[in-house]
């Protein structure tokens, strides 16, 4: 039987009784709030969760009848890190990445994007630098996504 979770906490719950579990999910599966999952130790879980923002690496989850707190980890995805010989280029890189509505983790020397051999192309040919690695992706909310809180 999955533990159902349906509470988004600040914290660890006060109520967990047992040791805590963890949940790592991809930037995408952060998004949905519903449905099964399986903890890092291979627990079933069952996400029932109010619509609203994503979840939040280092976010925790509990039941409505006590059981282990849930911590939410950031899941290592392939990414293409993008760096340029001039902020200029990066930024230029940004501006039509986002023009393609692409989802983006900016930080201030590189661009991060969910590997795509497409985009990686497009990126080589303006001649920025495109590497893969594996880690996890924390994309911008953009432009309407609101400041995550929790109630």
């Amino acid at each position: 039987m999955p533990l159902i979770l349906t509470r988004r906490c600040s914290q660890p719950p006060a109520d967990s009784v047992a040791p805590p579990l963890r949940l790592a999910l991809s930037a995408d599966e952060r998004t949905r709030l519903r449905g099964q999952r399986r903890s890092l130790c291979g627990q079933e879980l069952l996400l029932q969760l109010d619509r609203g923002e994503p979840l939040q690496p280092g976010e925790w989850l509990g039941g409505a009848s006590g059981g282990p707190a849930v911590q939410v980890e950031a899941a290592p995805e392939t990414l293409l890190r993008v760096r340029a010989q001039a902020p200029l280029d990066l930024l230029q890189a940004a501006y039509h990445l986002g023009n393609r509505h692409v989802a983006l983790e900016v930080r201030s020397t590189e661009l991060r994007l969910l590997e795509d051999p497409v985009l990686a192309d497009l990126l080589a040919r303006r001649g920025l630098l495109v590497d893969r690695l594996q880690e996890p992706f924390r994309p911008e909310a953009g432009a309407y996504g609101s400041v995550h809180r929790h109630g």
